[in-house]
C-alpha cells in the first residue's frame, strides 16, 4: 500500500518505520526541516512504563487549586485558558476512580509493550544512542509517600518491578544527591530508564529510509480527505502557494495537536489540547574532587512533578504542564521551577553558562491514553494523543498501527485505545 504518515515526532518516524518494515511505500510529510523538532526535541526523556499514568486522577483537581497559590505549581495556566473550558470539563470527568484505573491500565500495558519493542530494536538494529537504565521516584516528606500509596499498589497488581528505598538506600543509588535536601524515601524501578528521544528518532528514520520511506520535510499537510483513495493537501511550509493534493491507499496522522485542524472537517473532533512542558539541558560539569556530579540515570521529583535525567555527559531537567500561552514564550515562572529542582538535588552539577531552555507542546487528550487505529472514515487513521509520554509509548502504538492495517490482532490489549471514545 501507498501510505502518508502525517508528522515525524517521535510516533510519526516510528510509525513509519513499522510500515515500512511491512512492506508498504511509505511517505512521511513534516513541515519542520527534520524530525524531532518539536515536542520530541528536548523531551524528559523518561522511559519508565511502570511510571506511566494519566494526568486525570482521583485527587488531581484539587492538588491542582492548591497549587495555583504556590510559587512553584506542576501546572500553570496561561493566556487563553478560557479556550479550553470543554478539555478541562472532560478532564474532570477522567479523574473518577474507576476512569482513572481503566485508562491507567491502558496506558501502562502499552508502554510495558512499547519498552519491549524498543529494547528489540536496539538489539536488532544494533542503534547506538545515549541510554542508562534504573529510574528513582524521589518523596521529600512522609505525606508524599502516602500520597504515592494507590499508584504503588497498581504497581503490584501489574507485576511492575519496583522497591520502597529509604533516603540512605536512596542516596546509595545516586550518591551524588544533595545532602542538604529532606529526602523520606524513594520508589526505585530497576527496570525502567531514560534514553534520548532525538537521537532514536533520528536513527530510527534511516532506518525507514533504508526501507524505503520517503520523508519530505518543509512539506505541510493542509487538508485530508477520505475514500478508497484519500487524499492529502500538501503545501511548502515557507510559501503561501495553492497546496496541491496527493492520492494515497491510506493516510495515517501523526500530527499532535495539530491533528484537529485536518480531523475537525472530518467530523472527528477530538479533544486535543497543546499542555506545554519546559526543559533545561546543560553540560555536567567536570570536578576530580567531586566524581559523583549529577544523576547515574534518571529521576523525578513527586512532589514538582520535575524529572531529571543524565544524557550523556548532559544532565536534562524537565517538567511541568502549562495550559494556554504561547508556543514561542518561555515561562520564567515555570523554569524557576526547574532551576530549584536542580539545585536542590544536584547543586553544582550543571555547566549553567551554556544551558539551553526549551518549550514544547505536547499533544494531550483528557483521559490520558493516546488513541490508535482507524477511523470511521475510510483510508483515514491515527496515532494520536500521547502527551508527556509519547516518547515511552512511541514504538508500541506504532506498531499496533502497523498490525492493525495489516489485519493483524496486535500482541498487546489495546482496549481504550480506540478512537470511539470520544463517539
Amino acid at each position: 500500500m501507498r501510505i502518508a504518515v502525517i508528522g515525524a515526532g517521535i510516533v510519526g518516524v516510528t510509525t513509519a518505520y513499522e510500515l515500512s518494515v511491512d512492506g508498504h511505500e511509505v511517505t512521511v510529510l513534516e513541515r519542520r526541516p527534520s524530525v524531532a523538532a518539536e515536542a520530541s526535541f528536548a523531551n524528559a526523556g523518561v522511559l519508565a512504563p511502570g511510571y506511566i499514568a494519566p494526568w486525570a486522577a482521583p485527587g488531581m483537581p484539587l492538588k491542582v487549586l492548591a497549587g495555583l497559590w504556590s510559587r512553584h505549581s506542576a501546572v500553570r495556566f496561561g493566556a487563553g485558558t478560557w479556550a479550553a473550558t470543554p478539555w478541562l470539563w472532560r478532564y474532570l470527568l477522567a479523574c473518577r476512580k474507576a476512569a482513572h484505573a481503566r485508562n491507567r491500565s491502558s496506558m501502562q500495558r502499552l508502554a510495558q509493550y512499547s519498552r519491549e519493542r524498543m529494547d528489540g530494536l536496539t538489539a536488532d538494529l544494533q542503534l547506538q544512542f545515549e541510554q542508562t537504565r534504573g529510574f528513582l521516584v524521589l518523596l521529600r516528606a512522609p505525606r508524599d509517600l502516602a500520597r504515592a500509596q494507590r499508584g504503588l499498589a497498581l504497581l503490584g497488581e501489574l507485576g511492575v518491578a519496583h522497591k520502597i528505598l529509604d533516603a540512605a538506600a536512596c542516596r546509595a543509588v545516586e550518591p551524588g544527591l544533595g545532602a542538604a535536601t529532606p529526602l523520606h524515601a524513594g520508589i526505585q524501578l530497576p527496570n525502567d530508564g531514560v534514553g534520548n528521544c532525538r537521537q532514536f528518532a533520528h536513527l530510527i528514520k534511516s532506518q525507514a529510509q533504508a526501507r524505503g520511506a520517503r520523508f519530505r520535510f518543509g512539506e505541510e499537510a493542509v487538508a485530508v480527505g477520505g475514500g478508497a483513495s484519500p487524499e492529502v493537501g500538501v503545501r511548502a511550509t515557507e510559501t503561501r502557494e495553492p497546496a496541491r493534493s496527493e492520492r494515497f491507499d491510506a493516510v495515517v496522522v501523526c500530527a499532535g495537536h495539530e491533528a484537529s485542524r485536518l480531523l475537525g472537517p472530518l467530523g472527528l473532533r477530538l479533544p486535543l489540547l497543546p499542555v506545554f512542558g519546559h526543559s533545561l539541558t546543560a553540560p555536567l560539569r567536570h570536578v576530580e574532587a567531586a566524581p559523583d556530579l549529577g544523576p547515574r540515570s534518571g529521576l523525578m521529583d513527586e512532589r514538582y512533578q520535575v524529572a531529571v535525567t543524565r544524557l550523556g555527559q548532559r544532565i536534562r531537567v524537565a517538567g511541568g504542564a502549562q495550559i494556554g500561552g504561547k508556543a514561542g514564550h518561555i515561562d520564567r515562572a515555570a523554569l524557576t521551577t526547574l532551576y530549584k529542582v536542580l539545585n536542590d538535588w544536584f547543586p553544582g552539577a550543571a555547566d549553567l553558562a551554556r544551558v539551553q531552555h526549551w518549550k514544547g507542546a505536547r499533544p494531550m487528550l483528557p483521559d490520558g491514553p493516546p488513541v490508535v487505529g482507524p477511523t470511521r472514515t475510510t483510508g483515514v487513521w491515527v496515532n494520536l494523543g500521547h502527551g508527556s509520554s509519547g516518547w515511552a509509548l512511541a514504538c508500541g502504538s506504532a506498531r499496533v498501527l502497523a498490525d492493525q492495517i495489516a489485519g493483524r490482532a496486535p500482541e498487546v490489549d489495546t482496549q481504550g485505545l480506540a478512537i470511539d471514545r470520544w463517539g
